[in-house]
């Protein structure tokens, strides 16, 4: 949440689900069946069949694109930290992590393990969890002293929790030599499927041009500075320049 999930009622929604309907509808597509897979089994099961279309929020790195075909940018997303109030710590990037020997969480799948490990966070001050209610309560029962995700998932979780003692940090691109990793998130279809990725890369750019996707994804807390600029590209990311 809120790039992808169940909601309460049974039905999956979330930014990334709620565009690609959208998208799929001005196809001619009528009905999308989704079903919720756990993140880190998404890329092997798209390459498995049992699904067309990954619509999860997924960030388009080299080694992902290794192993699928990803859409044009959907939006872009910095990375932030969750904390405890008034983080008391002061940890703002994950050098800060390393230098000041805290323990960080991270959720399975997601690049922020990546990040970390680049950035020099020891692995004894690293741990992975599932979930992101799992993030939240390592920090809230000091199992650790913050979680790295998305701005726009921290916020969401924080917004659901109100009563945790917790905020988060202001969002922030991560720099590994020298090159800053911009976070931006799209679709993901398998490599013979390049027809149906570019019809839909077409169906989204309209979305995005028209100003329809504001109207989609405002609900979920998306913004227009989530919008990708046009310099960020699926190719500058899959190749990591």
């Amino acid at each position: 949440a809120p790039y992808g999930f169940t909601d309460a009622s049974g039905h999956v929604t979330g930014e990334a689900p709620e565009v690609a309907r959208a998208v799929f509808r001005g196809l001619g597509v009528g009905e999308v069946r989704a079903t919720q897979v756990d993140f880190n089994q998404l890329i092997p099961a798209l390459n498995a069949a049992k699904f067309s279309v990954v619509a999860a929020g997924m960030f388009i790195t080299p080694q992902r694109c290794r192993n699928a075909a990803f859409s044009i940018p959907d939006y872009i997303a910095p990375t932030a930290f969750l904390v405890p109030k008034g983080n008391p710590a002061g940890v703002h990037r994950f050098e800060d992590v390393t230098a000041k020997k805290l323990t960080v969480a991270v959720l399975s799948g997601a690049v922020e393990k990546d990040y970390a490990q680049r950035l020099g966070v020891p692995p004894a001050q690293l741990q992975v969890f599932d979930t992101q209610d799992a993030l939240l309560q390592a920090v809230l029962n000091g199992r650790v002293y913050c979680a790295a995700l998305t701005n726009i998932s921290l916020n969401d979780l924080v917004r659901k929790n109100p009563t945790a003692p917790v905020e988060v940090t202001p969002g922030f691109t991560p720099v590994i030599g020298g090159k800053p990793q911009v976070q931006a998130g799209a679709f993901v279809f398998r490599p013979a499927d390049a027809a149906l990725r570019d019809a839909f890369n077409g169906g989204l750019k309209q979305l995005h041009d028209s100003g329809e996707w504001l109207r989609i994804v405002a609900p979920f807390g998306f913004t227009r500075d989530n919008l990708p600029p046009p310099e960020v590209t699926t190719e500058k990311l899959c190749s990591g320049s």
